[in-house]
């Protein structure tokens, strides 16, 4: 992956925000190789890191897929397919057109990292805009590092490519334990 932002899609309500959200979902929008890693490969991950057969208790926090394309389409529906098979119960996760996505406010980009302060100030130091930290592929992996994801090699090897003083690095390796 090479970029996340959180924000809503799925719905028709104008400028949705956190507190005025209609009928949209809380959704993540993720930037990718596609030459790297397959959509099918990020569908499959979707579907493992949720209940797929829990029916969602709200508009917002409903469980959904926003393919682009009708190739993505096709990849999303095979992969319910597959786990509709294998739990042998009814998908309830939805796949619905993309029709658009709006960023969340920035309090709610970069979650994880945000609870790293000495890595967070450092980053919007070297990336003052939003526009710039939320574009940062580096930003983006200390938020997964932040939130425990990845290997402990791969921290190791990457934690001295993305910008950070030693003391940044030392905050978002706490963290990543």
């Amino acid at each position: 992956m090479l970029r996340t932002r959180v924000g809503y899609a799925g719905g028709t309500t104008p400028d949705p925000t956190y507190h005025s959200i209609g009928d949209h979902a809380e959704a993540i929008d993720i930037d990718f190789y596609p030459t790297v890693t397959r959509y099918e490969e990020l569908v499959a991950v979707f579907f493992r890191s949720h209940n797929p057969c829990r029916e969602a208790w709200s508009t917002q926090y409903r469980s959904a897929v926003f393919p682009r394309s009708k190739e993505q389409r096709e990849a999303a529906e095979a992969e319910a397919a597959r786990v509709a098979r294998k739990s042998g119960g009814a998908i309830e996760t939805g796949i619905e057109d993309f029709s658009g996505f709006t960023l969340a406010e920035d309090y709610h980009q970069k979650y994880r990292l945000r609870h790293v302060p000495r890595a967070l100030a450092e980053f919007k130091k070297q990336f003052p805009s939003e526009e710039a930290f939320l574009g940062s592929v580096a930003v983006t992996r200390a938020n997964a590092f932040a939130g425990g994801y990845g290997r402990t090699e791969q921290i190791r090897d990457d934690l001295g490519r993305l910008g950070l003083s030693e003391e940044g690095q030392e905050a978002l390796r706490r963290a990543a334990r």
